[in-house]
């Protein structure tokens, strides 16, 4: 094993969390990655908007193209900025559950300059609900984040295993303590008539049906051939 070339920041006083942001937030501008915590699990995250950056992502975890990495955001109203002909049902389901574990699969706006891989013109989308998170959102934009892991291998939740899977692919670990969650986040396919379940996650499905039922709707949940 080589030389574990991640810099880790703790986050337990104000003056360690800034620090960390402001380590996080340069190496991001730069075109590196990030080890952050989230409400889940520990996520790595690259600038969604640098194709380079995202390509080193999917190089890290040992994916493909063919995967392409979820993008999490920092206030609601930025996924009107980023996917376009969004149905009816998923303002309800953003002012449920955002921020929080769920991911909205949804139309990309055409006019984004970026290459998460072969998105097939979807992107997920989602709005963590973790303090350190948002905060460093606040000041990239935009990160393209996949769980902090190998592929195949458990996600992260915490600090240690993000460090010991990914310490060499990435420039700065933000050290969060144990992720409140564990879970990964619930994936649903927002670019149809009617939701489809695409991941079982967090956030139960009878969670999100109640919430959609003044609408009349219930999450499909038939398995994906994909």
């Amino acid at each position: 094993m080589g030389v574990v070339s991640a810099e880790r920041f703790p986050t337990e006083t104000d003056e360690q969390r800034e620090a960390a942001l402001e380590a996080a937030g340069q190496a991001v501008r730069l075109g590196r990655l990030v080890v952050l915590p989230t409400d889940t699990v520990y996520g790595v995250g690259a600038d969604a908007f640098d194709p380079s950056a995202v390509s080193r992502l999917l190089a890290a975890k040992g994916r493909g193209r063919e995967m392409p990495p979820p993008v999490l955001v920092g206030t609601k109203g930025t996924l009107e900025a980023l996917a376009t002909r969004v149905p009816p049902y998923v303002a309800p389901l953003v002012e449920q559950f955002w921020p929080g574990a769920l991911t909205i699969v949804c139309h990309q706006q055409p006019s984004l300059q970026w290459d998460l891989g072969e998105t097939r013109g979807t992107v997920a989308i989602r709005m963590p609900d973790h303090d350190l998170a948002r905060a460093l959102l606040d000041r990239t934009g935009p990160l393209a984040v996949s769980s902090a892991n190998i592929s195949g291998q458990p996600a992260a939740v915490d600090a240690d295993e993000a460090t010991e899977m990914l310490g060499e692919a990435v420039a700065v670990v933000v050290d969060g303590g144990a992720a409140p969650g564990g879970v990964a986040s619930t994936i649903i396919d927002a670019t149809g008539p009617r939701p489809r379940l695409l991941r079982a996650g967090a956030i139960p499905v009878e969670e999100i049906d109640a919430v959609l039922a003044d609408l009349e709707l219930t999450v499909e949940t038939e398995p994906d051939d994909a």
